[in-house]
């Protein structure tokens, strides 16, 4: 390598803080804009410790990948560290549940969509918008728009520029700057208000907490560009600090300026909350943005599971059909595939339209938290024990236990664990079939017991007696 080249290599290696910022922007998504609407119809003003709780739990989640893979950097990152860990099945079943996850992020991204567009045109079917951004997306993924990665960093400051506008207008409208709020600001004092469906509705709205800081994984695997990947844990502590914070004041101001029982899975809180008898066009200003923001971390998703199930297929842990392009460039096959995925979230949101959201977002939460023990799990395995590092671990496996399990206490989110069951019961009925056939692949390979003793006496025959090891013995052979 040249001098030169080495020098621009270098150059496109990132600062801990530019991987903190890209996971800022790459993080915040529908999960956050709407998914938070569930949160708070569930939990009241207290989602906000929630949000606080799942930063936690998010960053152990980060910091253990990130170590792995600064110790032992792997191109299928967490998927090679489970098989690493706990062999075959673990990695089949690591990359499996990362599909689908994607798949049903992908699935409740599509129906946000459709949310925030009916907004303007609330006569217009959901479907039909599921649709029309659907096959959109598999568009640009099928025909690898090479501008796209710009357009994200484009998207990613367009979604930053809006939580920004939206503080700054709901300060605005708290301090009297701006006149003609639709509601009254009230802050939430007493534990009634802060608590107003007790312990359960704490419980019960983490998962959705959870779900807000989806993608981390991404970012754990990001961190090999770090120009010091030991500064990884440090960018994603800073990363999850400034997200934290962002959520949590953002939802405390939405909290304070929309009555509780207005928030509702069909309108984004910070949408409600702008609302002015003053300032009439900046919902539709954030709503429009909020589409633009969902469309890309959409299309991001879609690309995510093509890439990962052509993975899968070139590994052998899905048919080898998968891993074909038609005309060596087109990733047909796997868009077919994924195709039937967003066909099924919109016949979900043509036959059940007031609960698809509800039940999409939950299971994708729950099966993204099922990936994430995995990389705990494996980090217990791979990297170098200490008490330290085994108290985050077990807390981080907690509080995922504690957002798996509270989503039995709310009638929200009880079909989506039931949903999450399902596909898990899928993957592993799946991954015992392969697991077998390989197995049993392996056994047809290798010669039998019987084959092998008569070669060894045939060989010490010809070799001139028992007393010679096998390696010899077949030298000897050959030249025989």
């Amino acid at each position: 390598m040249t001098k030169g080249a080495k020098s621009k290599k270098e150059d496109q290696k990132l600062k801990w803080w530019q991987l903190s910022l890209l996971g800022v922007a790459g993080t915040i998504g529908t999960g956050y804009f709407l998914g938070s609407s569930l949160a708070i119809e569930i939990g009241g003003p207290a989602v906000i410790i929630s949000y606080l709780l799942a930063a936690a739990g998010t960053y152990v989640v980060f910091d253990a990948l990130a170590r792995m893979t600064a110790e032992h950097p792997e191109q299928g990152s967490f998927r090679t560290y489970a098989k690493k860990a706990f062999g075959n099945w673990a990695g089949f079943g690591s990359g499996w549940l990362y599909w689908f996850s994607e798949l049903l992020i992908m699935g409740s991204q599509l129906t946000a969509l459709s949310i925030f567009s009916r907004f303007w045109f609330p006569n217009i079917h959901m479907w039909i918008f599921a649709i029309g951004f659907g096959v959109l997306g598999l568009l640009i993924v099928f025909f690898g728009n090479k501008g796209f990665d710009r357009v994200e960093d484009v998207l990613a400051v367009i979604k930053v520029a809006a939580i920004l506008m939206f503080l700054v207008i709901a300060v605005a409208l708290l301090a009297g700057w701006i006149g003609g709020g639709v509601y009254t600001p009230k802050l939430p004092i007493t534990t009634k208000d802060i608590f107003p469906t007790g312990g359960l509705g704490l419980w019960s709205s983490l998962i959705f907490a959870y779900y807000a800081y989806g993608g981390i994984e991404v970012l754990g695997i990001m961190s090999y560009r770090l120009k010091k990947p030991e500064e990884a844990p440090k960018a994603g502590k800073v990363m999850l600090i400034l997200l934290a914070t962002v959520y949590a004041i953002s939802i405390g101001l939405a909290v304070t300026m929309v009555p509780l029982h207005v928030f509702n899975p069909k309108e984004s809180p910070f949408v409600l909350a702008l609302r002015s008898d003053h300032l009439v066009f900046i919902p539709h200003v954030f709503n429009g943005v909020l589409i633009i923001a969902g469309f890309s971390t959409m299309t991001a998703s879609l690309y995510a599971v093509t890439s990962m199930l052509l993975t899968l297929a070139k590994e052998g842990d899905a048919p080898k059909l998968f891993s074909h392009k038609w005309k060596k460039k087109y990733p047909f096959f796997a868009l077919c595939l994924i195709s039937s995925g967003l066909i099924a979230a919109i016949v979900m949101s043509l036959l059940m339209p007031g609960k698809v959201y509800e039940y999409i977002t939950t299971a994708a939460g729950l099966m993204l938290l099922y990936n994430w023990s995995f990389i705990l799990l494996s980090s217990g395995k791979l990297l170098k024990s200490s008490v330290w590092s085994g108290f985050k671990r077990w807390t981080g496996l907690l509080l995922i236990s504690a957002a798996v399990t509270g989503t039995l206490f709310h009638k929200l989110s009880r079909p989506g664990f039931f949903i999450s069951l399902l596909l898990v019961s899928l993957i592993g009925i799946c991954d015992l079939i392969v697991q077998h056939i390989r197995k049993k692949h392996a056994d047809d390979d290798s010669p039998k017991e019987d084959e092998k003793d008569d070669s060894v006496e045939e060989y010490r025959h010809l070799a001139g007696g028992p007393g010679f090891r096998i390696k010899g013995i077949r030298m000897r052979k050959s030249k025989l």
